[in-house]
């Protein structure tokens, strides 16, 4: 009887041991849960804000190309007008991170910004996925005001940066866009609230 405890005490020990090193092995390295860099990262401040510049550059260069099409499935006036006013101070964007790089130093690059690639394909699935009328106006609302806050993030972000390296001219430039896209968003917050939403239920 002794001999048949003991065995049992032993084949519980056993299972106990396997359990914890089933657990010990499965449970992830530290390490291992970080990403390697590729050989040009950026490795200060500098060149994550020079990378930033570049990526926001892309984007608001393809937004001349996707606001003329908004506008153009747009049935609302009022919203044709406010993506045209946008169309018109996105390529002043444009312009003025031109000068954020010649302050710099730099000549401007623009490396493809897939957050706003993905936003514009998105825009696009909404307008061919909405009725024309008051449905897709909302819709292509609520995708213009998805770009304006990545672009009001982006921007502060880059702000906050400029202001950190002490580059003066760069950080108005960037403050104006800022305050610009804030305004935008605020436009169509307001078109959205005061008929358009209304119109499409």
């Amino acid at each position: 009887m002794a001999t048949v405890n003991a065995n049992k005490s032993k084949t519980t020990e056993n299972k106990a041991k396997a359990t914890s090193t089933s657990k010990t092995a499965s449970k992830p390295d530290a390490t291992e849960t970080k990403t390697r860099a590729k050989p040009d990262a950026a490795k200060d401040l500098a060149a994550l804000f020079e990378d930033g510049l570049k990526d926001i550059y892309w984007a608001e260069k393809a937004l001349t190309k996707a606001l003329p099409k908004m506008s153009k499935n747009a049935s609302s006036e009022e919203l044709k007008a406010a993506i045209s006013k946008h169309l018109s101070e996105t390529e002043t964007h444009v312009d003025r991170l031109e000068q954020c790089f010649d302050s710099l130093g730099l000549k401007p690059k623009a490396e493809k910004c897939e957050a706003m690639a993905g936003l514009i394909a998105e825009g696009e699935s909404i307008i061919e996925e909405t009725a024309v009328g008051a449905v897709r106006d909302a819709g292509i609302i609520a995708a213009a005001q998805k770009v304006e806050h990545y672009e009001i993030a982006t921007y502060g972000t880059l702000a906050a940066f400029a202001k950190v390296l002490d580059h003066k001219e760069a950080l108005d430039l960037l403050l104006i866009t800022l305050a610009e896209e804030k305004q935008c968003d605020q436009d169509l917050t307001t078109l959205a609230d005061t008929n358009l939403n209304s119109n499409a239920e």
